[in-house]
């Protein structure tokens, strides 16, 4: 919206207090030194007491102090307008712009929120989420404002803004004062929303809550009275002019300009008229005052109410069904009489605005109610003929009725599919609902009813579920659009936690589904849901049909290579041998492999990376990760997407033992995963991975508060979170010395994964955890435990879970068994990236050999770790040996000399035959910092170096 000036600038009585916070924050934003910055003011009254008029003052004084002034106003017709109030504010300032500028100027985000703010059309292609469209139109507000400074943020009726635009500026108005801008917003306190309610606590200047308008007093009244017809107005006159208004400030410059234009004496035998002239200006008095202009301009402004505000005069003529000579004549006597406010000189062709907005609802108000109705349906048309879009048409269709119109239907498809894509899903959800009830064609029905189950889907999951089905049961001659809404409607059923119905609804349509790529699509999708449902009945069968169908595709589509990346996932699961894990996956990287394709989950991108993670292949799973999320923020997916990029990536760095970046990306991944809400998925995985870093950085009651305050435990989610909850549960009970409670815990996580053929301790290694719960009380099953989960870990072939499970082993052996599976850990461990695990082993066997030596090695691990528990024990130990601290040498990133060269040594020995007999070197520690560096174990050591060598170019 173009900043208009003043009209005519009026007094303003009794807001002396007012604006003299506005000149104080005028300051406080223009002046020099350190102490200059933004603010943050709101102002709050009912209607008519003069929030319009102090908001007008204010962008005055902040024009004559050289400010940029970015203005907009809430209309009440434009409310279910997605943006309407976002582009008033940012369009103006981009006016002129070419797309190269543009693209230029916008960066990343031109395709996120250019269509938002009404730039650019929306790409094909998965729409952003609201919270990654809310952080793209954060950046563009934060750039203007910065390049731009000092910047004054008006927003007038802030009530009737729009909820995506309002929603994003309650969200941002915190961030006023930490930049050069000055953010006001004025409302009527018991119209703002809900999703508004920032505004009504934000601290404001010097803590200052949000300033409540007070009615004029009778001197000021007066005080206008005597302005507009003169100081002889007596008292007695002044007083009733007060009583009728009740000093409404927007009444009584109104009633001060009728007397004036009756030539009404200011005197008190006139008094008693002042309640019929403040009547014809409110409610039915001014319906009447309106009647008598005639029913041409009657209809001119029955026309305009319905278009809203900034209207143009042609698009009014139009749909008052006028002529331009007759608009031209409404919009005079319109203006005369104080309905419409006049033209300005600085913008004689702007569009058209009511005086006040009580008097545009007044009017619209008065309209009777069917033929209300159908001036909305005449602006419906108007509006598209005139070039402004299905999306500006639909807002009119909205307050329309039903009337079988094909028409209607399509229009408001177009503009739900615009809404969608510009990152406004409960506009596009409203419109299509309303489409629904048009009602559409017998055979469009099932393809609006996808269609509106894709724009609740993240809003109203519950009711995309009876949308979807509801379009399942229509008849469909489409296959491509039967196959998209069962896809869809498993998809929402599983982000509802409800994975196994998720997979019972493909397992319907797979036997009627003729064609054998779209039935392959269809398996692929049940495979997916069945692989995270942990109540899973059969899931060993469901491993052999999935091993035996990808052992046969060759990877020719994404179809298959989706279900090569599941049997990839089962095979780690299961604790197939690394080898064959590492195979499946390296069929489905062959190619790039997209996290973001707009009708596919990324779940099984994730998988596959994950997969790469448990094989000891942090490092490539990390590249994957950083790809994805590039994809993520690309796409403008910046909610429950990017959650768990983040999350995920903090549990691969966990894995590689850099516990300090790992509980940095983990606490941003729950910042993001609280935006979507608690319990859900990526909430599981933020808190579970945060928790598992705090424990291994050895902050146990940290820890349990942070569970206490998210409500982390039983009934744990039915979907499989990796690392697994309950299991980490039991690693916080443990941490707390409830042994009882751990092993009644453990023993359910065993009834739940064994049957599923789950047993990897890599994944889950509730064995481990149980032999040590058990270890006291009953060290035979304990050794056995050990024993098995050291047999599994061996069958799967990952140094760091077979490391793990020899130390755990010792814990539970007998004394002189465990200084022999401690070395075995350790030799292990120092050629695998696992650094956490390998500070664990040496502390262990330092222990258990008294060896300062290894205490000391385990220490600098520790500290390069950042597990200061363990290192804090470690020096304990160490110091009670009689050994000395080593010196603390920074951890470096990049791979020194000796480390590269121990590599390539190591690369080439691998190439050497293997001898008959086995014996366990010892540590080469330039070689076990270069794997650590890489994110690889030994076998891995060429490709990562490969890789390095790439990325060093």
């Amino acid at each position: 919206m173009t900043d208009r000036r003043t009209r005519t600038r009026r007094t303003m009585v009794e807001r002396d207090a007012e604006l003299a916070i506005v000149d104080e924050a005028l300051d406080q934003l223009t002046g020099p030194g350190p102490d200059a910055g933004g603010a943050l003011l709101a102002f709050s009254g009912p209607a008519g007491l003069g929030k319009t008029t102090l908001l007008a003052e204010l962008r005055r004084r902040a024009h004559v102090r050289n400010c940029t002034v970015l203005a907009a106003r809430g209309g009440e017709q434009e409310q279910s307008q997605p943006f309407h109030v976002a582009r008033q504010l940012i369009q103006p300032q981009l006016a002129g712009t070419s797309e190269q500028e543009l693209r230029a100027a916008l960066g990343g985000w031109y395709s996120i929120v250019g269509p938002a703010l009404g730039l650019c059309a929306p790409e094909q292609g998965a729409p952003p989420d609201p919270q990654g469209l809310r952080d793209g139109l954060d950046w563009v507000l934060t750039h203007l404002v910065v390049k731009r400074a000092p910047v004054a943020l008006v927003l007038d009726d802030a009530h009737w803004a729009d909820p995506e635009s309002l929603g994003w500026l309650a969200a941002f108005a915190p961030r006023a004062e930490h930049l050069p801008l000055l953010l006001v917003v004025a409302y009527r306190p018991d119209e703002l929303p809900e999703h508004a309610d920032a505004f009504r606590t934000l601290p404001g200047r010097a803590g200052q809550r949000p300033l409540p308008l007070a009615p004029l007093t009778p001197a000021a009244v007066a005080t206008l009275v005597r302005e507009a017809v003169g100081a002889h107005a007596d008292d007695a006159f002044c007083q009733e002019a007060w009583a009728v208004t009740t000093g409404n400030p927007f009444e009584a410059v109104e009633l001060t300009a009728k007397v004036r234009g009756k030539g009404l004496t200011p005197v008190e035998a006139n008094a008693p008229q002042l309640r019929d002239l403040a009547a014809a200006q409110r409610g039915s008095g001014l319906v009447a005052r309106l009647e008598r202009l005639g029913p041409s301009t009657v209809r001119f402004a029955w026309a305009c109410a319905v278009l809203g505000t900034a209207i143009p005069q042609d698009l009014a003529a139009r749909v008052a069904a006028l002529g331009a000579e007759e608009a031209v004549d409404a919009t005079r006597r319109l203006r005369d009489s104080r309905i419409l406010s006049a033209a300005t000189a600085e913008e004689p062709d702007a569009g058209l605005e009511f005086v006040h907005p009580l008097i545009a609802t007044a009017i619209y108000r008065a309209i009777p109610d069917a033929l209300r109705v159908a001036l909305h349906g005449k602006a419906a048309a108007a509006v598209v003929d005139a070039g402004l879009g299905s999306s500006a048409a639909a807002r009119h269709l909205l307050e329309t009725h039903p009337e079988n119109d094909p028409w209607v239907v399509r229009t408001l498809r177009e503009a739900a599919g615009e809404n969608l894509r510009a990152g406004a899903p409960e506009a596009a959800r409203r419109q299509l609902a309303r489409a629904l009830l048009e009602p559409p064609d017998f055979d469009e029905r099932a393809a609006v009813l996808y269609e509106l189950g894709c724009a609740s889907l993240l809003t109203e999951p519950a009711n995309t579920v009876n949308h979807l089905r509801a379009a399942l049961a229509e008849p469909s001659d489409d296959p491509t659009l039967r196959q998209g809404i069962v896809i869809r409607l498993a998809q929402v059923l599983a982000h509802s936690d409800r994975l196994a119905e998720a997979s019972e609804s493909l397992a319907r349509e797979i036997p009627y589904t003729q064609d054998v790529r779209a039935r392959l699509r269809l398996q692929s999708e049940q495979f997916m849901w069945d692989a995270f449902n942990a109540a899973e009945t059969d899931s060993p069968a469901r491993s052999r049909r999935l091993a035996r169908l990808a052992d046969r595709l060759t990877g020719r589509d994404l179809t298959e290579r989706y279900i090569i990346g599941l049997r990839a996932w089962d095979a780690c699961l299961r604790g197939e041998p690394v080898d064959v894990v590492l195979h499946h996956a390296g069929r489905v990287l062959d190619r790039p492999f997209s996290w973001a394709h707009e009708d596919r989950g990324f779940e099984v991108p994730v998988l596959v990376a994950m997969a790469h993670m448990y094989t000891d292949r942090p490092g490539r799973a990390e590249e994957l990760f950083e790809a994805g999320t590039a994809e993520f923020e690309r796409h403008g997916w910046r909610g429950a997407h990017l959650s768990f990029a983040y999350s995920l990536r903090a549990y691969v760095r966990y894995r590689r033992g850099r516990l300090v970046e790992a509980e940095e990306l983990a606490r941003a991944g729950l910042r993001l995963a609280e935006r979507v809400g608690r319990r859900t998925p990526v909430h599981w995985y933020a808190i579970a991975i945060l928790l598992t870093t705090l424990l291994a950085r050895g902050r146990p009651e940290e820890a349990w508060e942070l569970a206490q305050e998210h409500e982390y435990g039983s009934p744990f989610p039915a979907a499989v979170v990796f690392p697994d909850s309950q299991t980490v549960y039991v690693e916080l009970l443990l941490s707390r010395g409830e042994t009882q409670a751990a092993i009644v815990e453990l023993e359910a996580v065993d009834r739940r994964l064994t049957p599923r053929g789950i047993q990897n301790p890599s994944w889950c290694p509730w064995q481990l955890h149980l032999a040590r719960a058990v270890a006291a009380d009953d060290p035979p099953r304990a050794r056995a435990l050990a024993d098995d989960a050291l047999r599994r870990a061996r069958a799967f072939g990952a140094a760091s879970g077979i490391g793990q499970a020899l130390r755990v082993a010792a814990q539970v052996a007998a004394p002189e068994d465990r200084a022999g599976l401690l070395q075995e850990a350790v030799a292990l461990l120092s050629a695998s990236p696992a650094g956490y695990e390998l500070a664990c082993a040496l502390a262990a066997l330092g222990t258990e050999l008294r060896d300062t030596d290894l205490l000391m090695q385990a220490l600098v691990t520790a500290r390069e770790c950042g597990a200061e528990g363990l290192a804090a024990q470690t020096t304990d130990t160490l110091l009670g040996l009689g050994g000395s601290l080593p010196c603390g040498l920074a951890w470096e990133d990049e791979l020194t000399e000796e480390e590269q060269r121990a590599a390539d040594l190591a690369v080439r020995a691998d190439k050497e035959p293997v001898p008959e007999v086995v014996v366990l070197p010892s540590p080469d520690w330039d070689l076990s910092a270069a794997c650590r560096k890489l994110g690889t174990d030994r076998p891995g050591l060429r490709e990562a170096l490969e890789a390095f060598a790439r990325s060093s170019t």
